[in-house]
């Protein structure tokens, strides 16, 4: 199964203007100047124990962090994976061990994506999506990043040397042995395999042709349908919890992984 997760970063700043005397201006400085040495100290020991506490969690996922300046920045200090900014100090404070893994992957698969295509620069993506696939595989997960451009490169995590390493994932989405390594025996469906259809996901729709079928997820999904029940779409009938999925190579990277219910029309066969 496929779905995806799209991140958006909103930051919102204030600026509240007070007045004062002239006398009454300068206690409110000296207090001000006071109060901020106290905290640069007390943030400089809190920024310290974030950096080892952060440090650690990631050796424990094998990552390997950039050495962190909390002396000069404290809790706005830059957290790094070879040079690639991740967060803030601040920021992944705030964060649980398995929110700060996925921060660290989400920007690690965007990198080895970019890289993959040689992205000009200012190039970003705008989708991860991780794909569920049949174990043991020689990579740990598989996640499919789509750039703004629309492509859909295909990258595969693995751990070497005690590294974790991310690497595009060479796929020939019209080679039935590799789809099947990935996904299993092939299932019967409502559409046949070789059928060119038109599906839409995530507001976008493309054609292409169904290159392999797989069973029902056995993951629940949500999504958005007419009603619950049966259906048909195209003259087929099938029920939301027992309908095939199919993999539909659109030729924009990798093929797209989608349920019965996401097949918009059927215009033919290859």
């Amino acid at each position: 199964m496929e779905f995806s997760i799209v991140f958006c970063n909103l930051q919102k700043m204030c600026y509240n203007y007070s007045y004062y005397s002239n006398k009454t201006f300068s206690k409110r400085i000296s207090c001000i100047m006071t109060y901020s040495y106290i905290n640069s100290a007390e943030e400089q020991k809190e920024a310290c124990q974030q950096a080892q506490h952060i440090t650690t969690i990631c050796e424990q996922f094998h990552i390997t962090l950039d050495p962190i300046d909390w002396q000069n920045a404290g809790m706005r200090a830059n957290v790094t994976v070879n040079t690639l900014q991740i967060a803030d100090l601040l920021e992944l404070s705030r964060q649980d061990n398995t929110s700060i893994l996925r921060q660290l992957q989400i920007k690690l698969f965007e990198q080895a994506a970019l890289r993959a295509v040689h992205a000009r620069p200012g190039l970003k993506a705008l989708m991860w999506s991780p794909v569920e696939v049949v174990q043991p595989q020689a990579f740990l997960c598989l996640w499919i990043v789509t750039l703004e451009t629309d492509e859909r490169i295909a990258i595969a995590e693995y751990i070497r040397d005690e590294q974790r390493v991310y690497e595009h994932f060479a796929f020939d989405g019209d080679d039935i042995n590799a789809l099947a390594k990935l996904f299993g025996p092939i299932h019967k469906g409502e559409y046949e395999r070789g059928a060119i259809v038109t599906i839409g996901e995530h507001e976008r729709r493309c054609t292409g042709e169904i290159v392999y079928i797989l069973p029902p997820s056995k993951t629940v999904t949500h999504h958005q349908s007419p009603a619950r029940g049966r259906h048909t779409i195209s003259g087929k009938v099938y029920t939301n919890d027992s309908s095939s999925r199919y993999i539909v190579n659109c030729h924009d990277g990798f093929p797209h992984i989608v349920h019965q219910w996401q097949i918009l029309s059927e215009t033919g066969e290859k």
